[in-house]
């Protein structure tokens, strides 16, 4: 058990484990972004700060099929930050919300030696039952949208001292909101792609293996804070998320097949 997985334990109950905490037909999640962890402050800008900040938290809800519409906003501002960078940072924060018609309606706000966003989204449900990460059998298809290893790219390229576009994976995640929505009754199961493939993998086939039938290359296998949609569905519906991929021009791979054997699949990323 990793770190992260081992803190969560200490809190375990039935509402914890998934994207997020479905209460009647609302969906608590959260998340934070911390410089230093998350980013180095002259990677991106302050709007691109707080619009990336935001998108990541709203992936939780778009993942379980929720619609979001509140987010409380928890800031931590070093001394040092002016109006002018708090302004551009709220900005960003905004726009990404006002994409999704989302309101931050109330935080706090505290002094700290690193820049610190904590937001807790409130959603509600697009259907009667959440889009779960868990469920899925042996024997569904396991698929993922869009491309992969952009994130990963970016990052190496910030380390190493370079430059990166404004529309680069690392920067500003696509979110597939519709796509979800739209195709979540024909899956069995979901989630999005915030640790890299090969962790996640294992939590949507509960540690199950896959018969792989695309071929990956190792960084589209480990990157992390891509965003995709992660989806497991069974044979039957394929078609079915096949077109709805098609109506919304979203790429959709096929994986391969889950299959009733241990998992052989591991990812190297860490929050820690």
């Amino acid at each position: 058990m990793d770190k992260e997985q081992s803190i969560i334990s200490n809190f375990a109950n039935k509402l914890n484990g998934d994207d997020g905490a479905v209460i009647g037909n609302v969906v608590y999640s959260k998340d934070m972004f911390v410089e230093d962890i998350h980013f180095k402050s002259h990677w991106l800008s302050p709007r691109q700060i707080g619009i990336k900040a935001m998108m990541v938290n709203l992936s939780d809800a778009v993942a379980m099929n929720a619609t979001p519409r509140y987010a409380l906003l928890g800031l931590g501002l070093p001394r040092n930050l002016s109006s002018k960078y708090i302004k551009e940072l709220s900005n960003g924060l905004k726009e990404a919300a006002s994409q999704f018609d989302t309101q931050i309606i109330g935080g706090d706000t505290i002094s700290s030696d690193k820049l610190i966003i904590s937001l807790t989204i409130i959603s509600y449900l697009n259907a009667k039952n959440p889009l779960s990460r868990y469920g899925a059998k042996v024997g569904d298809i396991v698929c993922y949208t869009g491309d992969l290893g952009g994130s990963l790219k970016g990052l190496r390229t910030l380390l190493n001292n370079g430059k990166i576009g404004a529309n680069s994976r690392f920067v500003r995640p696509n979110l597939r909101f519709e796509f979800t929505k739209r195709s979540a009754k024909w899956l069995r199961s979901g989630m999005d792609i915030s640790d890299g493939l090969a962790s996640d993998l294992v939590k949507i086939t509960q540690n199950r293996g896959v018969k792989f039938n695309k071929k990956l290359s190792k960084i589209e296998f480990i990157s992390a804070e891509e965003y995709e949609m992660l989806i497991a569905v069974p044979p039957r519906n394929i078609k079915r998320v096949l077109n709805q991929a098609k109506i919304c021009r979203v790429k959709l791979n096929i994986l391969g097949k889950i299959i009733n054997e241990r998992a052989k699949f591991h990812g190297k990323f860490s929050h820690f």
